[in-house]
Formats: C-alpha cells, sequence, structure tokens
C-alpha cells in the first residue's frame, strides 16, 4: 500500500510539474478581464485555446450596443485582440464555437463572422443558448495555430 501512495504521489508531481510547463496564459488589456477563475487563453502543443468572448468594451467594460451585429463585431475584436497576444490570428483559427442567444439573430451573426473571417474558413459549431454572461446575445471561444517564434 505505502509503495501504490508513494509511487502515486511521485506520478502526480512529476505529471502536475511537466503540464506547467506546457502551457502558456495568455492575458491581454485589449480583451475584456475573465469574469471568473479562467485564463482568457491558453497556448499548448502550437495551439491557441481562446475563452469565449463576449461584446464588452475592454476600456469601459461595458456591452457595446443592443444590436446582434455590433455585439458580434465586438466579440470578434476582443478573440482578435487575444489571439494577437497569444502570437496568432484570425486567419489561423481551426475551430470556433458560437453562441448566440436566438437562433433568429443567425444570419446577422453569421454576416459579420463572414465579413471579420474574410476567406479562412475555420470549422464551426453555432448553438442557441437560453442565456448568455451579462445577458449578451452573442459569444465566439476559439482554438487556432500560434506561430512559432524563430531564433534569429
Amino acid at each position: 500500500m505505502w509503495l501504490c501512495n508513494n509511487l502515486r504521489s511521485s506520478l502526480i508531481r512529476h505529471y502536475t510539474r511537466n503540464m506547467s510547463s506546457q502551457f502558456q496564459t495568455v492575458n491581454t488589456t485589449k480583451a475584456p478581464s475573465a469574469i471568473g477563475p479562467y485564463s482568457q487563453a491558453i497556448i499548448a502543443n502550437g495551439f491557441v485555446y481562446a475563452s469565449g468572448q463576449i461584446p464588452v468594451v475592454p476600456e469601459t467594460g461595458n456591452i457595446i450596443s443592443d444590436d446582434v451585429k455590433e455585439q458580434t463585431k465586438q466579440v470578434i475584436k476582443n478573440l482578435t485582440n487575444v489571439l494577437e497576444a497569444a502570437n496568432s490570428s484570425l486567419s489561423q483559427v481551426v475551430k470556433t464555437t458560437v453562441f448566440i442567444k436566438d437562433m433568429n439573430d443567425f444570419s446577422s451573426v453569421n454576416e459579420i463572422y463572414g465579413e471579420c473571417f474574410g476567406s479562412s474558413r475555420p470549422a464551426r459549431a453555432c448553438v442557441e443558448v437560453s442565456r448568455l454572461p451579462k445577458d449578451v446575445k452573442v459569444e465566439i471561444d476559439a482554438v487556432a495555430l500560434v506561430n512559432s517564434v524563430s531564433s534569429v
């Protein structure tokens, strides 16, 4: 029993130590601060995992407006800023999840999404939810490739 507990403790210490060196937390003042116990994004294994962004203006902490198109633009602006802080961009996004409060807003959200992503077409899921943080109409998270930092 002692051997099993000792081995388990060693494995947990090793796993925890190695995991903490394998990922990096991303923070930027150009996007809203996390409103809970999570990070704006995490870089791991060549990817950045961006937490869901909502249409909060970072400088004021206020929702941009009640208009779903304006909210979508602000969400993607916040997402862009988080990705840039992680040495990535919208063109490197491989997957997004779009959360909308009302599926009737799908075409409006889709229009702005298409304009912002341009020719880039990441995989995507879009789901209607009953409620979002701060009662906003749209939230988007993303997974993107990270540019490798070359040494000169």
